[in-house]
């Protein structure tokens, strides 16, 4: 691991553990690498609760309820679909924040969708927020700047909310 990705992840632990927030995550395309990062520190127990890796639509409806109708109208590779994992997931667990992942890595196009087109959201209580990432990297290398990109941006919300 990187001396980048690690600092946000202790920078995270540090917050949630700080804040004494709890935290859930509904991953798809980073495939439980976001988890992976936060549980490789101990004491995160302390405040993650639960990791969901979400991959088939699937189990985007049936775990997480994600509606067949933001899937069918937008795509599972879309802000909206990113934006109802993480509130759902949320819901689910009944954590005070929740972050989600879903798009493309690659190599093939998507749903019509380019490589390297990710979503993420942040959902808190009576909020959400989404951000479009747009990666150049191969597979290996969007996973993990998505999975950094994700946690940076949870940490971003957290301190502008708090």
């Amino acid at each position: 691991m990187d001396k980048e990705t690690s600092e946000v992840i202790q920078k995270a632990h540090e917050l949630f553990k700080k804040k004494g927030l709890t935290l859930s995550v509904a991953e798809s395309c980073t495939g439980g690498l976001i988890s992976h990062y936060i549980t490789s520190l101990a004491g995160a127990s302390n405040f993650f609760e639960a990791g969901v890796v979400s991959y088939s639509i699937e189990s985007k409806k049936g775990i997480l309820g994600v509606s067949s109708e933001i899937i069918s109208q937008y795509g599972v590779v879309s802000e909206e679909t990113a934006r109802e994992m993480a509130e759902k997931v949320r819901s689910l667990t009944g954590t005070d924040y929740s972050l989600s992942t879903t798009g493309n890595l690659g190599p093939d196009v998507l749903e019509g969708k380019d490589k390297g087109l990710v979503y993420i959201a942040v959902s808190t209580e009576g909020q959400t927020f989404s951000r479009e990432l747009r990666l150049t990297g191969d597979r290996e290398g969007n996973k993990g700047k998505a999975s950094l990109l994700a946690l940076k941006f949870l940490i971003e919300v957290i301190e502008k909310n708090i």
